[in-house]
């Protein structure tokens, strides 16, 4: 028999092989901003090149977005008086097909996240103060309100921005135990506790909330890939706090903060914003806005302590960034500079070096893969 028909097969094979990958080659990012439309941009992981953005969904101030695990659903808030959460089935190519809204219950939605098991969609307001919890429907759409809550207390630390509360980050734990609320305006981060079984949220019995510095004015939080420590982002005071998780109590002890800053300081007008762990959990940046750069810290694996080893210069107002799935590259939004940059990321350190790519787009708030 002639291998002949063989060798064509296989060639057949490898070609199709191609066709399929050079169709997989450029995934949908979503922006979040503060213009009109939510936009999706293709991005090559494997040159960290940009297309052209494209309006994707009609919503003002949609700011901060969260993608299902699946990839098929996002939901974005809509950050104005009368905040709305808004559920969007995704398409392969990025395009939004509304699927319903629901109200926020309070003024300025600013961050939103999906519980591990994918069933509950939280968001915090800081207009407001507040915490919302949506059930998820089969559809991904947004179904009944399985939680609210209003928080009371301000520290007033600082008086032009701690009057009253202002819950301003959405985190789960990844055991699916705990949502966790900083709160800039009580220097606190809240604890609720997801019974999932029972399907309801309520306020965390062991430890009801993590007590921050005095006008330290807590805003985002992300957790260690291991699951043991927090790393919580600190607006008001420049710095990055690092707790202990204790899964088995579900409680949080604080270990250390340090300076987003250089040693040497900075003169000026700045407040941090948006903090990511790198997988290979060595590595942790946080954000710097007014300084506007980047600030890298090198992280202890065995004590979740950090050492700041550099501060990368970025576009104006980095209100948030975000590592490709591979965590190859590191896109930053500048708001201010109406521009994400890409950056390529070093597998181990985690150093970031400047790339020449960068897309013009209009206030760009969130980079969501």
């Amino acid at each position: 028999m002639s291998s002949k028909p063989l060798c064509l097969s296989l060639i057949s094979a490898v070609l199709a092989m191609s066709a399929l990958f050079s169709t997989l080659s450029a995934i949908p990012v979503h922006l979040g901003n503060y213009a009109s439309a939510i936009e999706s941009v293709d991005f090559d992981p494997a040159t960290g090149h940009f297309g052209e953005p494209r309006p994707v969904a009609t919503l003002s101030k949609a700011s901060f977005l969260a993608r299902s695990q699946d990839g098929k659903f996002l939901y974005a808030v809509a950050e104005n008086a009368g905040g709305t959460l808004n559920a969007f089935a995704v398409a392969a190519d990025g395009a939004l097909t509304a699927l319903n809204n629901r109200t926020s219950g309070g003024a300025g939605p600013c961050d939103i996240g999906i519980s591990p098991d994918g069933k509950l969609v939280a968001a915090a307001n800081y207009g407001g103060g507040s915490v919302v919890v949506y059930r998820r429907a089969a559809d991904g759409s947004l179904g009944e309100q399985a939680a609210f809550f209003q928080h009371t207390h301000a520290s007033k630390a600082q008086a032009d921005r701690q009057k009253t509360p202002h819950a301003h980050g959405i985190t789960w734990s990844p055991d699916g135990r705990l949502l966790l609320v900083p709160d800039l305006g009580g220097d606190r981060v809240y604890l609720y506790a997801y019974d999932a079984a029972a399907g309801t949220v309520a306020p965390n019995p062991a430890q009801a909330w993590l007590e921050m510095a005095p006008a330290a004015g807590p805003r985002h939080a992300q957790f260690s890939p291991e699951g043991r420590h927090l790393y919580i982002i600190n607006e008001l005071n420049n710095t990055l706090a690092v707790a202990a998780y204790d899964a088995a109590a579900g409680t949080l002890k604080l270990i250390e903060a340090v300076s987003t800053l250089p040693a040497e300081g900075f003169a000026g007008k700045t407040t941090t914003a948006e903090v990511v762990v790198h997988p290979n959990g060595r590595t942790v940046y946080g954000s710097n806005r007014g300084h506007d750069t980047l600030a890298v810290f090198r992280l202890d694996a065995d004590t979740g302590r950090l050492t700041l080893t550099a501060n990368v210069a970025v576009p104006a107002h980095p209100r948030h960034f975000a590592l490709s799935p591979d965590a190859r590259w590191l896109l930053v939004a500048g708001r201010d500079a109406d521009r994400v940059d890409v950056f390529a990321v070093d597998a181990e350190t985690g150093a970031l070096k400047p790339t020449e790519e960068k897309l013009t787009t209009s206030k760009p708030v969130c980079v969501r893969f």
